[in-house]
């Protein structure tokens, strides 16, 4: 199983240790790509905070990120899995997962990243701001730019087991899954449930839809389920109490799309 997760727009920062090792990252296919990424952002922070603040979509409030993202090449890493925070981290709860549960999830959790392309939530990465909507001056827009790097390394990384795709819009961009991984991925969408008037009515929840992928993915870890196929992924979250609604695709060489549905937000 490999689960495909977003990053996070906040990063947990300060803390001791080495500066990155870019060659110790996983996914060694992206080595080059990353270190394209790396030099143009790192440069663009170096010089005209207003233009970077431009390119980067940064606010007054968050100039600090500028310089920041100027040292990344100095500063310290830690593992992604603690450098990425926010409510669908929050959820998953990495921290404390039992060690089974922690070594599952390190062989299946996957984070998209505009600077890094992705990485394990064992690589050891700086905090930085660089998300995948942005376009740097020389690279252009980086979910376009990361398509061919991608494509090169995702399929083998996929192996022949499922592949939980839990990515928001803009970094599912980077790189969709074709063709037999395509048939074996399995993409989620959180819908709440409420009876108005005596008629039940849906909707499309965001910040909640993070909060519920997180725990989907924790439960999912902890039980040690590793379901082989969308078919399979459906039965093991329903063992887990989910109220989950899906159908096969009517083609073989398409996902899956599974509607969790939930009756509390929280």
């Amino acid at each position: 199983m490999l689960v495909l997760l977003p990053p996070s727009e906040g990063k947990a920062a300060g803390g001791s240790g080495a500066p990155l090792e870019p060659e110790t990252l996983s996914l060694p296919g992206l080595a080059e790509a990353r270190a394209a990424v790396l030099a143009e952002l790192v440069e663009l922070c170096a010089g005209d905070e207003l233009k970077a603040r431009e390119v980067l979509g940064l606010s007054e409030g968050l100039r600090g990120e500028v310089a920041k993202n100027a040292g990344l090449r100095t500063a310290v890493a830690r593992p992604a899995g603690e450098i990425y925070t926010g409510v669908l981290y929050d959820a998953l709860g990495l921290a404390d997962l039992p060690a089974g549960a922690r070594a599952l999830a390190e062989r299946s959790l996957v984070v998209f990243s505009g600077l890094w392309g992705a990485v394990r939530v064992t690589d050891r990465i700086p905090s930085y701001r660089c998300s995948m909507g942005v376009k740097l001056p020389a690279l252009g827009a980086l979910g376009a730019y990361w398509r061919e790097p991608m494509a090169a390394v995702m399929p083998a990384a996929a192996g022949d087991g499922l592949v939980l795709d839990l990515r928001s819009s803009a970094y599912g961009s980077a790189w969709k899954p074709k063709g037999e991984v395509a048939g074996r991925t399995a993409t989620v969408r959180v819908l709440h449930a409420q009876v108005v008037d005596g008629v039940e009515k849906r909707s499309v929840v965001s910040h909640f839809n993070k909060a519920t992928k997180g725990r989907l993915v924790r439960d999912l870890l902890v039980a040690g389920a590793v379901p082989s196929s969308p078919a399979d992924l459906v039965t093991a979250l329903r063992d887990l109490g989910y109220v989950v609604e899906a159908e096969a695709p009517a083609k073989p060489a398409k996902a899956w799309a599974l509607d969790v549905v939930v009756a509390q937000i929280h």
